[in-house]
């Protein structure tokens, strides 16, 4: 699921995810969830609350420490991820191994670029540290690539073809139709998307943002509200394998 924003992307998430994963009766549910508080951030309480919505592991990216509260969180709460390429000592993991309710195991990896974003440590090599650290018995992996350049993104999804099950892109807020299965089996988005509200720049509201662009001053950003959508990929994976069998864009709107 693409990056959930303020309270009009939680509310979607509320009304109708638990719906979706049963009709088409889907095994995991991986959300980025680093907007979910007013656009900036995530709470402990947004958090539990979106874990109660049926979503198994919530990655996070550049505004995951926008909320303070959120550092003696990570502690406590493994399925909280946080990009592992950040400087060593920081609170939480980019890496969570767990099982599905069927018992199949699976990996999540929250990777974040930095191209035209902060210096952060090299991600392609930590991928490679972080796929060390996944048991050999667990195959189905997917990476939150987090990053601005598509040509980064790109870069991650063809160093990882055949090692990860998914590189799927967030952080733009706009979804890509550029989904495909890579000749590795690896399944590859360059954005998923944005859960949240679609009338708006990125989920802000639109007065606000043009009013920037106009005389670049300093402008409240606050959370849009009109046209409310789940941006969302569907991803079959071959357990016993890892490889992808197929990646589709899927699209909901708040009724």
């Amino acid at each position: 699921m693409g990056d959930i924003v303020g309270s009009p992307g939680r509310k979607i998430v509320h009304d109708r995810l638990a719906d979706i994963l049963a009709q088409r009766r889907i095994d995991l549910c991986i959300a980025n969830g680093e907007n979910s508080a007013s656009g900036f951030g995530i709470t402990p309480r947004l958090a539990e609350e979106l874990f109660s919505c049926g979503i198994e592991v919530l990655t996070g990216g550049n505004h995951i420490w926008d909320r303070k509260e959120i550092l003696d969180f990570f502690p406590h709460e493994a399925r909280l991820l946080r990009p592992a390429n950040f400087p060593n000592g920081l609170p939480g993991a980019g890496l969570y191994v767990g099982k599905t309710k069927t018992g199949i195991g699976y990996a999540v990896m929250n990777l974040q670029g930095r191209t035209f974003m902060a210096s952060l440590d090299d991600p392609f090599r930590t991928a490679d540290r972080e796929r060390a650290k996944i048991p050999a018995d667990v195959k189905v992996v997917v990476v939150d690539m987090h990053a601005e350049a598509t040509s980064e993104k790109q870069a991650m999804g063809w160093y990882l073809d055949g090692k990860v099950s998914a590189v799927l892109g967030t952080h733009t807020h706009v979804p890509t139709a550029d989904e495909h299965v890579l000749p590795g089996g690896t399944a590859y988005i360059t954005d998923t998307g944005m859960t949240g509200p679609h009338d708006s720049v990125i989920g802000m509201d639109k007065q606000g943002v043009l009013q920037r662009f106009l005389d670049a001053m300093p402008a409240r950003f606050v959370v849009a509200e009109g046209d409310v959508q789940m941006n969302t990929v569907l991803l079959d994976i071959d357990e016993s394998s890892g490889r992808a069998r197929s990646i589709q864009r899927l699209n909901f709107r708040l009724d």
